[in-house]
């Protein structure tokens, strides 16, 4: 963190004291809320609830993003890390079967301080990197050991719809090396007796209007160079949020048409691992 180098940005700041860069965050945690969360794919939120932690701030600035209160404004409360090593462990008291960060990228390095106190007050579940796939390729190494569950989106099979409407430069290089990086560390999806994820990659695709997602491109490149066996989160939930009203191509949801040909591409591909859902 100082110089930063933490993201793929390397924008070589000094956030140690305080001075912030695309991220908007200095070496403060910001933590917008925290809860057990149902929501999430059927493995990692079972019956308990999945351990989420919301980090305020991204290094992504997606137009559409549909948390943009959390990482575009940066809403939430600044938690120290004897603070944040308690929430852990009192989602776990609650039941939670894993710690879900969500949006960790900017703040890696106070969670693993976090998670290492955490573990020594009696933290014994999985860890999950729920994030954007925008990823540091050394951050990523550093972590091998410590994360369980990788969850990256894999949101582009363009650099130009990623620096159009994430701002970011890139993207696809930086993420498919990220995702093949996640992969030699935990490999496919390992899922209990119970139903609950222990270990693994799960990769998710937002599927976006006018096929911008370029998800053949995205689909193909999880087939062939990494596994068919890999699962893969086909979400459908998109909605014009933020400030995709103000782009053409992004001010609407999905057809059913759109997202009937991605999971039909998913199908040619043998991609029979995952998940789908309802338009």
């Amino acid at each position: 963190m100082s110089p930063c180098r933490v993201c793929p940005r390397h924008c070589g700041v000094d956030r140690l004291s305080g001075r912030t860069g695309k991220c908007r965050t200095g070496s403060d945690v910001v933590v917008a809320s925290y809860n057990l969360h149902y929501g999430e794919e059927p493995p990692i939120s079972g019956k308990g609830g999945s351990g989420t932690i919301f980090f305020a701030n991204c290094t992504l600035s997606c137009v559409f993003c549909q948390n943009y209160p959390i990482s575009q404004l940066g809403n939430g409360n600044i938690r120290n890390i004897e603070e944040l090593a308690g929430i852990m462990l009192e989602l776990q008291e609650k039941g939670a079967h894993n710690i879900n960060f969500v949006t960790p990228t900017h703040v890696t390095p106070q969670i693993v301080k976090a998670a290492a106190l955490a573990r020594t007050k009696g933290l014994s579940l999985p860890l999950a990197y729920n994030c954007s796939g925008y990823e540091d390729i050394e951050t990523l190494r550093l972590l091998e050991g410590i994360i369980d569950i990788y969850m990256p989106d894999m949101k582009y099979g363009s650099d130009a719809c990623a620096r159009r409407y994430s701002g970011v430069p890139r993207y696809r290089e930086i993420n498919r090396q990220a995702v093949r990086e996640m992969y030699r560390q935990v490999g496919n999806l390992e899922i209990d007796a119970e139903g609950i994820a222990r270990r693994g990659l799960l990769i998710r695709h937002l599927i976006l209007p006018h096929r911008l997602s370029g998800s053949r491109n995205v689909l193909e490149f999880i087939a062939r160079e990494l596994s068919p066996r890999v699962y893969v989160s086909v979400m459908a939930q998109y909605h014009p949020a933020h400030r995709a009203g103000s782009h053409a191509k992004l001010s609407r949801r999905i057809t059913q048409r759109e997202y009937d040909d991605v999971l039909k591409i998913a199908e040619e591909l043998g991609l029979k691992n995952g998940w789908q859902q309802e338009l």
